[in-house]
């Protein structure tokens, strides 16, 4: 390492490029950088002249990056991260801590685990901020990138499925919360309640009726429509939302019947006069995983949130 070379650096301008590379956009990046376009323009001057390359070549559509920004797109992420660390303090305590954390949840993940985990959260650090996101497809990259500490989400235990739990990008650490198994629900008075109660609930009628399902990381398939794609059957999906809720509330008002975690099903209930029917099909279970970056793995702070949160849902879950 040339510390030479290095200290003529300023590293503000690190800051500027990321913000460049994220939003393509001089004046986009000059709002959030709470810059004028001239001292933008400046600052970008200087970092061609810095890493001797343009980086940017202007387009009718914004900054187009040049292969080398492309390059570092990748790598400055985890450069500020660790610069990032750098200013962080060497402990953590709650009771006084102001630090800010940031989560990205899937959506039955509300209901089924913050409940359990925001309480003592809170409690033992009465003045840490959590901020809270849907997860989506973009939640991944986010997590590599540092722009947010953890994600809360269900991966599959089927190992056909590309959210299968050892499909992780590199560099994501988790640890299984819990796990669940899918369970069905329709509206009350649906006909297929009389087969059921004949003893006709199996694989044929469930593969028979019209389906409701909720998109996962902009998935129309879940890991059970891989499960059944593998024997040549499918489900006649009618209809996809964005959102649990939203899949809840079309099975209570249609006749199409929703495949969803067993733990999410209560909360639906409390809402729509629904029925809960067991799958008709043996299928694995999946887990609602906690996600980091190994970066934060001895952090402190990060450290403290991951120990409350296992300790306060494993209570819960008892």
């Amino acid at each position: 390492m040339n510390l030479d070379n290095l200290a003529k650096i300023d590293l503000n301008l690190l800051v500027t490029l990321q913000i460049l590379l994220e939003e393509e956009s001089a004046t986009r990046a000059a709002s959030r950088l709470h810059l004028s376009p001239s001292a933008l323009s400046k600052s970008l001057n200087r970092l061609r002249d810095t890493l001797g390359d343009p980086l940017f070549v202007r387009t009718a559509h914004g900054l187009k990056p040049t292969a080398h920004a492309v390059q570092l797109k990748e790598q400055l992420p985890g450069i500020l991260q660790g610069l990032y660390q750098v200013t962080l303090p060497p402990t953590f305590i709650p009771q006084t801590s102001h630090r800010q954390f940031s989560f990205a949840m899937l959506e039955s993940a509300y209901e089924t685990l913050l409940p359990s985990y925001i309480g003592p959260l809170l409690k033992q650090a009465p003045k840490i901020t959590l901020d809270t996101y849907g997860w989506s497809e973009k939640s991944m990259p986010a997590l590599l990138q540092g722009q947010i500490d953890f994600g809360i989400t269900a991966r599959d235990l089927h190992p056909a499925s590309d959210l299968r739990l050892n499909n992780l990008p590199e560099g994501i650490t988790q640890t299984t919360l819990f796990t669940d198994q899918q369970i069905c629900l329709v509206r009350a008075g649906h006909p297929i309640l009389d087969a059921v109660k004949a003893g006709d609930w199996n694989i044929e009628a469930y593969l028979h009726m019209s389906h409701v399902q909720a998109r996962c990381e902009g998935n129309d398939w879940w890991a059970l429509d891989y499960h059944l794609a593998e024997s040549g059957q499918h489900r006649r999906i009618s209809s996809t939302l964005p959102d649990f809720y939203g899949a809840a509330s079309v099975c209570a008002h249609s006749d199409l019947i929703f495949t969803l975690p067993s733990r999410f099903a209560p909360h639906a209930k409390k809402l729509y006069p629904l029925i809960e029917l067991p799958l008709p099909i043996t299928f694995s279970p999946f887990a609602y995983v906690l996600l980091w970056h190994k970066r934060n793995d001895q952090e402190p702070g990060h450290k403290w949130i991951r120990e409350t949160i296992c300790a306060s849902i494993a209570q819960a879950m008892k």
